[in-house]
């Protein structure tokens, strides 16, 4: 039986970093430009608030995503069950926009692809590896999607 390579990503500057949501590709969704897929998915808890706009402008990747955990502010009531859909949106853009990181995700072939963050067991792995890894299962599901856009 044969093993499935594995890739694992986190910080951007990494060799696989550009599957990272604070890799420093502006995304542009509904006429607006977001200065990363994180500053998008972080302003989405708080659509339609003056939060969104905040967020947005924020200076960094990481800042967006302090910002949008902060529980002071109102996270929208469908945000756990939208969650997902928005994270799909926010990659779509992202790869569909920059030809370069479409044809980088295409090379991974048929590789798991998994977020290695210690923290974090719903988009990444954990630190035990027993996360959903739900980051990683969405960029499998646009490389599908994108490999059968090319053929």
């Amino acid at each position: 039986m044969t093993k499935t390579a594995r890739i694992g990503f986190y910080r951007e500057r990494d060799e696989h970093g550009y599957m990272s949501n604070f890799a420093k590709y502006p995304i542009v969704i509904e006429g607006r430009e977001w200065p990363t897929t994180e500053h998008y998915f972080q302003a989405m808890k708080f659509e339609g608030t003056p939060h969104e706009e905040l967020i947005r402008a924020a200076e960094s990747a990481s800042t967006a995503a302090h910002m949008g955990r902060e529980r002071s502010r109102p996270l929208r009531k469908d945000w756990e069950q939208i969650k997902d859909d928005v994270m799909r949106v926010a990659l779509e853009a992202k790869f569909t926009q920059h030809a370069e990181l479409a044809a980088q995700l295409l090379a991974t072939g048929d590789a798991e692809l998994v977020e290695q963050t210690r923290g974090d067991y719903y988009w990444g792995c954990g630190t035990d590896g027993s996360g959903k890894n739900m980051l990683g299962i969405l960029l499998v599901e646009l490389r599908s999607k994108l490999r059968a856009a090319s053929a």
